[in-house]
């Protein structure tokens, strides 16, 4: 195949004639393909505005029947506005898609970046009672005046995350640890446990009814929440809910004095204990105040061990005591049962007043949280020498388990100024009252 115009050393070159072919060859462009693929384009341009001042204008009312013999050129335009359609949808779609993997990973990267830390960061364990490194060390304390010091989940505090708990450890809390996570990306394998948990910061031991008690009196005290206040006249409120509770529990009348029907009557009760700080002669204390008790019209007095009562007859025993005569013990800790202003006397072995440090005074605490009236407390003098010396501390591992003596001359004495005092109160309230109140379980309005 040959070239239609080859220019080659046998041809003469003329330029005329050239030029010629030139304007020819201009002339005959103006049909080529790329015309008419501007003409196309031009023409999609218009139908395209077209369509978009169609979707602007309100419909018109149908066509015509005689219009419908072309329906070739409305399917045109249906299938048409079909594709301009998902052109524009299209790419949203996509982007959603992205968005909801992007934030599926992001949650599975936060959720496997969950940390746990001890709960008692034994790291700290020299420094416990200096600011917020003992327990949960990576939050600080919530403190208002006058209030119970908390942390609470969510909250600011926390950045809206909630409080993950892992261990199984009841022992020591060391072993356990926690953690804080967003609700919608907890840790894998967690249970979102809802409403109200209460964790408590407490190194004693629960099985002691004190030291459980001492760690669940900030929990009622959210319960009964007014802004849950640890103010004394909070405690109190707090203490009021307990024994009203309590009795409500086990059926004992809720009214003031246990449903006693008997003006004038007076509950003294002693509670004993067995082994370390137990009286060492305990019959001839108990000859003490019975004798004391029956001077007075309507003393009555009772002597019991706790441990060999359970929690129901506690309460009903307690809900009969005005006086509560004990060694210093966790026994002690169930005055908050007895009616408010009811009295408490206390007695020590020796050596607790030099050594013993401020915890001996638990007791005049919660006499005062609950409302009762702690009138003091005896020190035994005499008991087991300690080799170091009395005011050696190493002497109290000696003295914290001792035996307790009695004073019969002192014990007498301040056993009739104690019921003589109760008496005269609650002679004194009795003639306050028009009539005499009867036994009933709903006596005392418990809040819940």
């Amino acid at each position: 195949m040959t070239n239609r115009n080859p220019i080659s050393p046998t041809t003469t070159y003329d330029p005329k004639h050239h030029q010629q072919q030139q304007h020819h060859h201009r002339t005959f462009s103006l049909y080529s393909p790329k015309f008419s693929l501007f003409l196309l384009a031009t023409c999609v341009a218009f139908f395209v505005i077209f369509q978009i001042q169609s979707l602007q204008t309100p419909p018109l009312p149908p066509p015509p029947l005689s219009l419908s013999s072309h329906p070739s050129s409305w399917a045109f335009i249906h299938q048409w506005q079909n594709f301009i359609t998902n052109t524009t949808t299209r790419p949203s779609t996509i982007c959603t898609a992205q968005v909801a993997k992007a934030t599926a990973t992001t949650n599975d990267k936060l959720r496997r970046a969950v940390t746990f830390l001890p709960l008692k960061d034994l790291r700290y364990a020299q420094t416990a009672q200096q600011g917020h490194t003992w327990f949960m060390s990576s939050m600080y304390d919530t403190h208002v005046g006058g209030e119970v010091q908390y942390q609470q989940f969510p909250s600011e505090a926390s950045n809206g995350r909630l409080l993950c708990v892992k261990g199984h450890d009841k022992h020591d809390g060391a072993w356990n640890s926690y953690a804080l996570a967003w609700p919608e990306t907890l840790p894998y394998n967690a249970t979102l446990m809802k409403g109200l948990t209460f964790v408590s910061n407490n190194h004693y031991n629960y099985d002691n009814i004190w030291h459980g008690l001492s760690a669940v009196v900030p929990f009622v005290a959210w319960h009964i929440k007014k802004q849950g206040g640890m103010s004394r006249q909070r405690r109190v409120e707090v203490y009021d809910l307990m024994r009203c509770k309590a009795r409500e529990y086990c059926n004992v009348s809720l009214v003031e004095g246990g449903g006693r029907q008997r003006v004038g009557e007076i509950g003294m009760t002693m509670f004993m204990r067995t082994g370390p700080r137990s009286f060492r002669n305990q019959s001839a204390v108990v000859d003490i105040f019975q004798r004391e008790c029956r001077k007075v019209e309507g003393c009555q007095l009772r002597v019991a061990h706790s441990n060999d009562l359970t929690f129901c007859e506690q309460v009903k025993l307690m809900s009969l005591t005005d006086i509560l005569v004990s060694p210093h013990g966790a026994q002690l800790t169930n005055m908050f049962l007895m009616d408010r202003n009811s009295s408490v006397m206390e007695f020590f072995p020796k050596g607790w007043l030099k050594l013993a440090g401020v915890g001996q005074y638990v007791y005049h605490w919660i006499a005062s949280w609950s409302g009762m009236n702690h009138r003091g407390a005896w020190r035994d003098p005499d008991g087991d020498q300690c080799p170091y010396g009395d005011a050696d501390r190493r002497c109290m591992s000696i003295y914290k388990n001792g035996l307790i003596g009695y004073n019969k001359t002192f014990f007498a004495e301040w056993a009739r100024n104690v019921v003589n005092d109760v008496k005269v109160r609650k002679m004194e309230k009795a003639s306050k009252k028009s009539t005499i109140v009867s036994p009933s379980v709903s006596g005392c309005a418990c809040r819940s």
